[in-house]
C-alpha cells in the first residue's frame, strides 16, 4: 500500500490527494495517509526515511519521493 505523508493545510499534499482520489485510489486499500505536522511522529518518520522534513512525502515499496508534481506523474503512471 502507497503511504503518502502529508497534512491538512499544506496545498500541496491537497494536491496529491486530489490526484489520488481522481485516480480512483482508495483509502485504506490502496493509499494510506500518514499526518506528518510538525511535531508529529509521522514528520520525524519522513526525515527518517528521506532525510528531509518536507511533505508530501511519498513511500511506495522503495519507490521515495517528495514533490508534489513527481508524485502525481508517478500515480498517474502506475494507475492511468
Amino acid at each position: 500500500m502507497i503511504r503518502l505523508y502529508q497534512y491538512d493545510t499544506c496545498p500541496y499534499c491537497q494536491r496529491v490527494i486530489r490526484a489520488a482520489e481522481s485516480l480512483g485510489l482508495v483509502l485504506g486499500k490502496d493509499i494510506e495517509f500518514v499526518e506528518a505536522s510538525y511535531g508529529t511522529p509521522g514528520r520525524a518518520e519522513v526525515v527518517r526515511l528521506g532525510g528531509q522534513s518536507q511533505v508530501p512525502f511519498l513511500v511506495d515499496g522503495s519507490v521515495q519521493m517528495y514533490e508534489s508534481a513527481d508524485i502525481i506523474a508517478y500515480l498517474r503512471s502506475k494507475y492511468s
